[in-house]
């Protein structure tokens, strides 16, 4: 079997259908709104530990729900029928039961479900409407057990337990005195290595086996990285990414009982290593990734680099991920992708070096009216480099366009190549969209991520301003057309770039962006409490820097923003308060500012019902439309 490192399941994966009408502007379709932000056909294969089945997400009354795929006879069976929200996400348990997590509400508090794939029976395993769960193992050789994390016995402090998810069962195996934040497993299932944190300093603790006592042996602050990822087959030494004494952070093999470094296993200059796959099979790593323009892999093991050859050349040259192996590693399941298309899943056959092809995400892609994601890098007023991507709209030249700017959420995230549906429906619309890794994004190295520390409203808006400067002297923009677009600290720095560059934005968008920094920093959800000194770090302290957040929170400075805003809150977010969207909405109306507020009560910090999004979009449309001029439905 292949062992991938674990990690907690975050986030939420935009995805786009396509279908075209009558309406061209220079021979380019109109693409209904829906077509971009409805649920794709079939979505997030996996195949059952012995190949013979893989299960996926399908949409059944706009809702993504599991499915099962018999690999012989291509035969289908649907497993849920969950009509709040979509399934959250999902893995084999073993060759009988698929576990999946489903949030009803949006407010993140998961809960965990067993389907069986014979009987499709489904039982509840954790449906406690006060309990978050988390997923930290799936315990790939224990074909009965998963760990979780659950805050059973206080809201803010997760406890581990074994779940045995044919019973039940709960059984404590790690008691969380309250600063346990990470756990790393060896490849028996035992919690080898537990990291701690006060907020600001983390802490690494070490046992030999289950019946040692934990031993304090590393600690550093949250600026250092030291990210295990899996044990070496003897279950002695760990292979974990590290930036510690060096700027990138490496793959390296460490021993914590002499506390060194034992091999830099791979690093590169330019960027992160971002990841490492670990073949149970082979019982080595097969290969190392990491983020230049696009997504890459280092091949350690050359059967792994020869099928590489082989499905680059089957795939004509198309980039791809395998995304799921059967036990044996003899089947895997492989998602092609571009910037273009979503691509297509695979099934492919080690022994055999046959692919066969499962499913597109959506077919009714024409890419031809795609628009292409180009690198792109500019210098920020201090002469950092910001690297970053346009795109522009097919059939138009990069000249005198209206644009959208478009910085990524985080701010730690980045962007990175590949298909974004937003991007594609700004273009389709007739705007060029620019994305940029700011200062504090990461994968670029400590400094670069440093950099963005207590710069919220400082220089990571000079750096996104800068980007639109850029197009400007470039010729690639009229200036009279920019609008500003941002999810979370992209829809906070939405609003920020409204209050510093009043007369660069002609208008702006923020989606679930924060507003009130010190709401934000009061209103940190109770999971995220032991990182809040982080956030002190980070962002400010509302005591020692209460100037700075004031001057830094939309909030306290509506009298700046002179242009239309738009406005899109989900009410259960737990993130960003909808109180003090609501007062903020009623400030900006108070000062007589143009401002649409969208409000969901069925979402939280992002809107993941079909139905929101369709009806979000085609409002940020037609708003767009009337300040920048693009086209709308």
């Amino acid at each position: 079997m292949l062992i991938k490192p674990e990690k907690f399941i975050l986030g939420f994966l935009l995805i786009i259908l396509f279908a075209g009408c009558n309406n061209n502007y220079n021979n380019v379709p109109f693409i209904k709104t829906e077509n971009f932000f409805k649920n794709p056909d079939r979505y997030n294969y996996q195949i059952s530990p012995n190949g013979n089945y893989a299960a996926f997400l399908k949409p059944v009354n706009h809702k993504l729900n599991l499915f099962l795929l018999n690999l012989s006879d291509k035969s289908e069976v649907q497993l849920t029928n969950v009509e709040q929200r979509d399934v959250y996400s999902y893995f084999w348990g073993n060759d009988n039961k698929v576990v999946y997590v489903y949030d009803s509400s949006g407010g993140e508090n998961y809960k965990i479900f067993t389907v069986d794939i014979n009987t499709k029976e489904i039982k509840s395993l954790i449906n406690d409407s006060t309990l978050k769960a988390v997923v930290v193992d799936h315990l790939i050789n224990d074909k009965l057990n998963v760990l979780i994390a659950l805050n059973k016995n206080h809201q803010n402090i997760f406890d581990i337990y074994k779940l045995n998810f044919e019973t039940g069962e709960l059984k404590l195996v790690l008691k969380n005195p309250g600063n346990y934040m990470g756990w790393s497993t060896d490849h028996n299932g035992i919690i080898r290595i537990v990291t701690t944190t006060d907020g600001v300093n983390t802490g690494i603790l070490y046992r030999n086996n289950e019946n040692e006592e934990f031993k304090l042996l590393a600690y550093s602050d949250f600026r250092d990285e030291f990210t295990p990822l899996f044990f070496t087959p003897d279950n002695k030494y760990v292979y974990a990414l590290s930036n510690y004494n060096r700027d990138k952070t490496a793959l390296v093999k460490y021993d914590f009982n002499t506390q060194k470094e034992l091999e830099v296993t791979y690093k590169n200059t330019r960027v992160d290593v971002k990841d490492a796959v670990y073949s149970g099979v082979k019982q080595k790593i097969i290969f190392v990734k990491y983020t230049m323009v696009k997504s890459e892999n280092y091949y350690v093991d050359e059967e792994y680099k020869t099928i590489d050859l082989v499905l680059r050349k089957k795939l004509k040259g198309n980039s791809y991920e395998m995304v799921s192996f059967s036990d044996d590693e003899n089947k895997i399941i492989i998602r092609t992708y571009s910037d273009k298309s979503l691509g297509s899943y695979y099934l492919f056959t080690k022994r055999t070096n046959n692919l066969e092809k499962l499913a597109d995400l959506s077919p009714w892609i024409n890419e031809e009216n795609m628009a292409e994601m180009k690198p792109i890098s500019y210098k920020s007023r201090d002469n950092k480099t910001i690297s970053g991507y346009l795109s522009v709209p097919v059939g138009e030249k990069a000249e005198n366009l209206p644009v959208i700017i478009f910085p990524h959420g985080g701010p730690w995230l980045r962007d990175s190549w590949g298909y974004n549906n937003i991007v594609q429906f700004f273009c389709n619309r007739g705007y060029a969209v620019l994305q940029m890794n700011y200062r504090g994004s990461k994968g670029y190295g400590k400094k670069f991520y440093e950099a963005g520390f207590k710069e919220w409203g400082g220089k990571i808006q000079d750096d996104i301003a800068d980007g639109a400067e850029w197009l400007i002297k470039q010729g690639i923009a009229d200036e009279e057309r920019i609008a500003i677009f941002g999810y979370s600290f992209g829809g906070y720095s939405s609003l920020m770039g409204m209050i510093k560059n009043p007369d660069l934005y002609k208008c702006g968008v923020s989606y679930c962006g924060v507003i009130n920094l010190f709401g934000f920093l009061r209103s940190v959800p109770d999971y995220w409490a032991p990182f809040k000194d982080m956030l002190y770090e980070t962002i400010g302290n509302p005591a020692k820097d209460s100037i700075k957040l004031a001057d830094s929170s939309p909030y306290h400075n509506v009298e700046k923003i002179k242009q239309p805003l738009f406005i899109a809150q989900g009410a259960n977010d737990p993130k960003v308060s909808i109180k003090d969207a609501n007062s903020f909405v009623k400030k900006l109306k108070e000062k007589k500012n143009m401002v649409e507020y969208f409000v969901k009560e069925n979402e939280g910090h992002t809107f993941l019902n079909e139905e929101n999004r369709i009806e979000l979009f085609k409002q940020i449309e037609k708003f767009l439309s009337k300040n920048i001029g693009g086209r709308a439905e």
